[in-house]
């Protein structure tokens, strides 16, 4: 597990607006494991929402490459809300999801291969498939679980980790 709250500072608050809810098709899921391994871990949700994860997390930000799920569950665990979207989503889509990271601490992009819709917003026990980028919902679903409750280490860091966001 990643240090306690008390040693790490004060947790990020929660993003004004935010409604735990989300908006409507949002899936939740138990998330009962969440041990650091050094293992690939079969998840059960395409892509996983939380349990066991990498020691080190994935650092936030627009990725163009996928990602592995373990460090990106991490990032989850940490408030991290992350939108996967298929690799041959039109360009117009992708600059679209690019953006929502933008002056966003805990939102990570990556392509992500047999997506079960064309875009995926998942959080620590919550998932949204979505048709298209510019759906609405994505950005509620940002706006509700960024830094959300669900988040077993809400506000730890999502930067120091791995990987170099474009």
């Amino acid at each position: 597990m990643c240090p306690p709250p008390s040693s790490r500072g004060p947790a990020t608050p929660k993003l004004p607006g935010g409604e735990e809810r989300g908006p409507a098709g949002v899936q939740r899921f138990e998330v009962s494991e969440r041990t650091h391994i050094n293992a690939p871990v079969a998840y059960a949700q395409v892509p996983p929402v939380g349990g066991n994860h990498a020691p080190v997390w994935q650092n936030c930000g627009f990725y163009d490459a996928s990602i592995a799920n373990e460090n990106g569950v991490h990032s989850l665990e940490h408030g991290a809300v992350w939108i996967t979207y298929r690799p041959d989503l039109p360009i117009e889509q992708v600059d679209a999801v690019r953006r929502l990271t933008h002056g966003q601490t805990h939102v990570l992009v990556s392509p992500y291969p047999g997506l079960p819709a064309p875009v995926v917003a998942s959080a620590w026990g919550r998932q949204l498939r979505l048709d298209s980028a510019g759906d609405p919902r994505l950005e509620q679903f940002v706006r509700a679980f960024q830094l959300g409750s669900p988040a077993p280490e809400r506000g730890a860091p999502c930067t120091g980790g791995t990987g170099e966001p474009m």
